[in-house]
């Protein structure tokens, strides 16, 4: 698990707790908001938003927090408005010392953000909306909201407690929804945020909120984003916003996430940077060459099931303590735990081919199957995590390996070109969110090539 930042906690008038964070040291005062529902001791456990947020505190003194009734912040239906959550925002701006600070709110965030904006000029310095609308439900001069059915048919399964999590996911970026290890964080993320009687409470009170007539009093610069794709908000939104905003530039970018950290959100950091700063971001240098495996225990929830908690937990425990030592013995470096599974990096093919056919031998022994992806290519360092399209390359090549199979790209098996190993092709395949078509390799086992000397 990666740890965030430390966070504090400020003190409302009404004596209830905020939970904050904050990060970087720059001169610029910038405010996240979030659309969704937060949790921030859990936040940063997904590379890409623990790397989007520390892009955007390389340049600004980044402000983070758990709106009241969720995450760390005081828990509980709390009826809580917009002008409610503004406060909350100035709350914590006092709690950091901030006078005066830049905005940038995705989806209900960015409502706020202008809100702000139009509300206190003084203090709001410049906003970025990203997926933003300005009001929820559909009308005659605005028809790219919902309709009172769709909004009843979302709050409906939420007040009953049976929202089903993934289905947000798979609107709002479906190629991360694909990534089993994004679906398990976004599960809990979101379930650790906000209860259902909090969600339900939360959307019956900030979703009539409307601020069409308020647009053209935002005196702050404004910096409109939106991808053309969003199926979770039509592109029309912003493009209506962009029309009445004083000051505004839209910029519309190709993609289909409704988050901006999913995606390409190198070029979304690179727009808000220049905008907040005048300055373009210098190109990244933390990037290696490396070959990312990718593991996966097959059929893990039966077996669980089986077996019962107590004894589950041993063998994965055993299952761990066998990828250690493999990784150790191969000179892998270890990144996260996914669950049943592991992400390591190493600075060779051979030796991630070798490790993983060493790994599948000795699980077998315990009774355990398993399934590898590998592929070489760039990736980013992200402190203790790694990004870049090299991982969700390996990340897509794992989804397409079968039970006790260790699936490589063409990448791999070129660069060990005489090295002795043995290969059966699997065919061209598309990666799902990975252009072109990706010819896929297994490696055949150790009796059958030499993959055992370090």
């Amino acid at each position: 698990m990666r740890f965030g930042p430390p966070v504090s906690f400020a003190r409302r008038p009404d004596g209830r707790h905020l939970a904050y964070q904050v990060v970087g040291g720059g001169e610029l005062d910038l405010v996240f908001l979030f659309g969704f529902p937060t949790n921030l001791a859990l936040l940063w456990d997904n590379p890409a938003v623990g790397g989007f947020l520390t892009k955007l505190s390389s340049f600004s003194r980044l402000i983070l927090c758990d709106r009241l009734g969720n995450g760390l912040s005081d828990r509980g239906p709390t009826g809580h408005t917009f002008e409610d959550w503004m406060d909350d925002v100035r709350c914590v701006l006092a709690a950091v010392g901030s006078q005066r600070a830049a905005l940038f709110g995705y989806d209900f965030g960015g409502r706020l953000a202008l809100l702000l904006a139009a509300t206190y000029p003084d203090q709001v310095s410049a906003v970025v909306t990203f997926g933003a609308q300005p009001t929820t439900l559909r009308d005659q001069d605005y028809p790219w909201g919902a309709t009172p059915e769709e909004r009843e048919g979302l709050l409906a399964p939420i007040q009953a407690g049976m929202l089903d999590p993934a289905g947000i996911l798979t609107t709002m970026a479906p190629r991360e929804a694909t990534d089993t290890s994004v679906m398990r964080w976004w599960r809990m993320f979101f379930q650790s945020a906000v209860s259902p009687a909090e969600a339900y409470d939360e959307l019956r009170s900030l979703d009539p909120v409307d601020i069409r007539q308020l647009l053209g009093s935002v005196r702050a610069p404004v910096l409109v984003l939106h991808r053309t794709g969003d199926r979770y908000a039509d592109v029309h939104a912003s493009r209506y916003m962009a029309e009445r905003l004083p000051t505004a530039r839209l910029v519309e970018l190709p993609g289909d996430d409704s988050f901006p950290f999913y995606g390409d959100q190198d070029a979304v950091v690179a727009l808000i940077q220049e905008f907040l700063t005048g300055v373009m971001p210098v190109a990244d240098s933390d990037r290696v060459l490396a070959t990312v495996l990718f593991t996966d225990l097959v059929d893990s929830t039966r077996r669980a099931a089986q077996l019962g908690d107590r004894r589950w937990h041993r063998l994965l425990e055993q299952h761990h303590d066998a990828v250690r030592r493999q990784l150790g013995r191969f000179r892998g470096r270890e990144i996260k735990t996914t669950g049943d599974g592991f992400l390591a990096t190493f600075d060779g093919p051979a030796r991630a081919i070798r490790a993983a056919d060493a790994i599948r031998t000795e699980l077998r022994e315990l009774g355990l199957e398993l399934r590898v992806g590998l592929h070489t290519g760039e990736c980013e360092l992200l402190g203790g995590d790694i990004g870049g399209i090299a991982v969700h390359i390996a990340a897509r090549v794992l989804a397409e390996a079968g039970a006790g199979e260790i699936l490589c790209s063409r990448t791999v098996k070129d660069l060990v070109a005489g090295a002795g190993f043995a290969f059966t092709d699997r065919g061209a395949h598309r990666l799902k969110g990975v252009p072109d078509q990706w010819q896929l390799y297994a490696v055949e086992p150790a009796e059958r090539s030499p993959v055992t000397q370090p």
